[in-house]
């Protein structure tokens, strides 16, 4: 199966194309800049690859959590890729990516959502895909779901920006952080291949991204 797999969630734009289980990818740190990095990247993607669009089995994108703009810039560029070589496409939440990359089997992903708050989820691993046992969810770090036992991987920027809350929180139930972890479209290319492959695929029309936060600025009195 080949899959392209594209996430612009950070600061970090990232491609992956997954080709009969290898993959090739590329990853650059862009701030706010993916779109006008992401298609360069993309273009020397497919040549270094040899394949076209048009050989790709369906493409996966960062659904989020993440930055506003840069879930709309993923899923724009999965659905018109899409469309032209009318692809199924699988939105992919970047929470599981970062527990995909991780080594254990019960993985607890947080994003920094800024204005003080995080994006968090919990996974443990069921055979080869992951299950939530607490689904994504945007909170204050000292509210961060409780997880049951010790042995947990903790990753993500939610634990550096939050490096003292979350270590309260989690107290004695951590057995590593990798607080520098970022979604990378790496992992993001073997879910969306799994999706794909179990038919859950949508068409481009239907791919939305995942917002958990209504607003992106705090109003001066909530400051």
């Amino acid at each position: 199966m080949n899959v392209l797999a594209i996430d612009t969630s950070g600061e970090y734009c990232s491609l992956a194309l997954l080709m009969d289980g290898k993959v090739l990818s590329r990853d650059k740190r862009v701030g706010q800049n993916h779109s006008q990095e992401l298609l360069p990247l993309l273009d020397g993607l497919f040549a270094e690859s040899g394949i076209s669009v048009k050989r790709l089995d369906g493409i996966g994108f960062g659904a989020g959590p993440g930055s506003f703009t840069g879930l709309r810039i993923a899923c724009g560029i999965a659905q018109g890729l899409a469309f032209a070589a009318d692809l199924p496409v699988a939105g992919i939440c970047t929470l599981e990516a970062l527990a995909q990359a991780m080594p254990g089997k019960q993985v607890i992903a947080s994003l920094d959502a800024r204005m003080g708050e995080i994006y968090h989820a919990a996974y443990k691993k069921n055979g080869d895909n992951w299950q939530a046992v607490s689904e994504p969810v945007l909170c204050a770090p000292r509210r961060a779901p409780r997880v049951i036992g010790d042995g947990w991987i903790a990753c993500g920027s939610g634990f550096a920006a939050h490096a003292e809350e979350m270590a309260l929180r989690y107290k004695g139930q951590l057995s590593k952080t990798v607080a520098e972890a970022f979604p990378h479209a790496r992992e993001m290319a073997h879910l969306a291949a799994a999706v794909l492959q179990r038919g859950e695929g949508c068409p481009a029309e239907a791919a939305v991204p995942l917002y958990l936060r209504e607003k992106v600025a705090l109003k001066t009195f909530e400051r």
